[in-house]
């Protein structure tokens, strides 16, 4: 059975056909078997931090953080300073194998490596395309280490962003990117504004994933995350907001009226205490990402529509298609593929094949159960992205994953032995300070 739509939800019998790296009218070009199968859209992850993949179970010597900002300065903004050419390379790899291994086809990432800034994108994206992983990447562009690594940073995304521009790498495409307001000084925000107006693209930053960030804008700057985005001209269609936990009312409006995108990170905002967006009032434009926790969308999918059930009793259960539908919709924009997401003919052929027992009827009004109660991605047998199969029986077609699990073990032990001369971040907040 073949899955041509998450939203809405629409099914079809018979086999997939596959010409040119689309879905081709019936007969045309190459036959997947769907017998026995469910065939899905691939999944996209709409925010990931790649570079986090090498942190798992790293030593921990400081005092423990009592709140997001110290989560920060003693965890993430250390770890992004000790990382090198070599583990940028390696965090892409092993994440870019989970990705795919779980049905993920398409990551959102936001990249930060304060002393490896120059061609770091180049680094990722040519990581990534050696697994077959389609890609959006940005660097994150911030104040908080000075004047030269900020301008460093909005360099390379400019640089990124004309490579794509001149050579149109066919799985790789560009935003520019930014961490979040209350590391944002006035002329840099600007020139991130500017950066993306330039090349027709959006601006992926953090905006109100923590408390800090609104004192810090109304200390600063009189007004709120999303209104000072707006003024620096940095909030349009394409603008990609992370998190969003805290915007308020007149906020929402604005992301709404403007028709960005936010990025709904549940269980990074379970894990880091920080509050409940408020996705219900953000529907429409809420895609769901994993802000670095992995690349398993069914499980991200999942844990957001658990924690809204836990608020809204009524909440569907094609609440969690429709956002998988919305971050395949934005990556869609990005590629200037409509299509992607769906296995509609004529639509980039990224695809999952479930191998999945069911043991009720999977039908369009039924299927929404399957996914929340029973699919998830140990069902993941084989993946195709823009036509070629990157995933085969359960293993990766062009690389061997126990080498390239090995190699990221190596740059690991290496990453967090740099780690223990890297203290806390002094940047802090105005509004906390």
């Amino acid at each position: 059975m073949i899955v041509t739509s998450l939203d809405p939800v629409r099914l079809g019998a018979g086999d997939l056909w596959i010409a040119n790296g689309r879905v081709a009218a019936s007969g045309d070009g190459v036959r997947i078997d769907c017998d026995g199968v469910l065939v899905i859209p691939g999944n996209v992850c709409a925010h990931t931090h790649l570079y986090s993949a090498l942190a798992r179970g790293m030593p921990y010597a400081l005092e423990p953080p009592r709140n997001f900002v110290e989560i920060l300065q003693r965890v993430w903004w250390r770890l992004d300073r000790a990382l090198d050419e070599d583990s940028v390379r390696a965090s892409a790899l092993a994440g870019g194998m989970e990705a795919l291994l779980s049905g993920t086809t398409t990551l959102v990432d936001h990249h930060a490596s304060p002393n490896a800034i120059d061609g770091s994108l180049d680094v990722i994206a040519d990581a990534l395309g050696s697994l077959g992983v389609r890609s959006v990447l940005c660097y994150e562009t911030t104040d908080r280490d000075g004047p030269e690594r900020a301008y460093a940073g909005l360099a390379e995304n400019r640089r990124w962003l004309d490579r794509v521009r001149r050579e149109q790498p066919p799985l790789a495409r560009g935003l520019v990117g930014a961490h979040a307001s209350f590391t944002l000084g006035d002329e840099t925000l600007a020139a991130c504004s500017a950066a993306a107006h330039e090349f027709s693209t959006g601006l992926h930053v953090h905006a109100a994933e923590d408390g800090a960030d609104e004192r810090d804008a109304l200390a600063l700057h009189g007004t709120r995350v999303v209104e000072r985005l707006a003024g620096a001209g940095a909030l349009d269609e394409r603008t990609l907001l992370a998190h969003g936990v805290h915007l308020d009312d007149s906020e929402t409006a604005a992301v709404g009226a403007a028709r960005a995108t936010v990025a709904h990170n549940a269980r990074s905002n379970m894990n880091n205490s920080i509050g409940r967006a408020r996705v219900v009032e953000l529907d429409g434009r809420l895609a769901l990402g994993t802000d670095g926790i992995g690349s398993d969308m069914f499980e991200e999918a999942h844990a957001a529509y658990f924690r809204l059930r836990e608020d809204d009793g009524g909440a569907g259960m094609d609440w969690p298609l429709a956002r998988l539908a919305d971050s395949s919709r934005l990556a869609g924009r990005l590629f200037d593929e409509p299509l992607l997401g769906t296995l509609e003919p004529g639509a980039p052929a990224d695809l999952v094949v479930l191998d999945y027992p069911a043991p009720a009827p999977v039908h369009a009004a039924s299927f929404a159960g399957h996914w929340t109660f029973g699919l998830s991605s140990r069902h993941v047998r084989d993946v195709m992205v823009a036509g070629e199969w990157v995933v085969k029986d359960r293993r990766l077609t062009r690389v061997d994953v126990e080498e390239l699990a090995a190699g990221a073990r190596t740059q690991a032990e290496l990453l967090w032995q740099r780690l223990d001369g890297v203290g806390a971040h002094p940047f802090e907040p105005k509004g906390d300070s």
